[in-house]
């Protein structure tokens, strides 16, 4: 006789909360990837320039990036402990608005509250303009 059900924890369906907490991980996973970019960055300038710390770095962050602003400060926060040149450095965003264009008006507007259709002629002919950005803005040392 073949048992066609399921056989153990290991075989059932993923629930919707664990899915969100993976998704969760692998975002934080995201950022802190993206906080290692910049430190490296950072590192390489400041080494040219003989720069001893950094007491503040800005960054201009889209508002449609793939970036998630909360999850990048928890993971600043934790690398930042971890190297010496920015032991002291503050995380600063500056929020960067999305903005679409229309080809059929010429209209820009908000993506966010309107997506993609425009809500001016309602054509799905748009494109974004700005709110996709991640930029280091501006870093204080000393």
């Amino acid at each position: 006789m073949q048992f066609s059900g399921r056989k153990g924890p290991e075989d059932w369906p993923e629930s919707e909360l664990e899915k969100k907490r993976k998704d969760r991980r692998e975002s934080r996973m995201h950022e802190l990837g993206v906080v290692f970019h910049i430190m490296d960055s950072l590192e390489k300038v400041a080494a040219e320039n003989e720069v001893t710390g950094i007491s503040r770095v800005v960054l201009e962050l889209g508002e449609v990036s793939t970036v998630i602003e909360s999850y990048l400060h928890n993971c600043w926060q934790w690398a930042a402990k971890k190297r010496e040149l920015f032991e002291e450095a503050e995380l600063v965003v500056e929020t960067i608005p999305a903005r679409t264009y229309c080809e059929g008006c010429g209209q820009t507007y908000a993506t966010v509250e309107h997506g993609k259709i425009c809500p001016c002629c309602h054509s799905p002919d748009t494109w974004l303009l700005q709110g996709n950005e991640f930029n280091i803005k501006e870093i204080e040392v000393y």
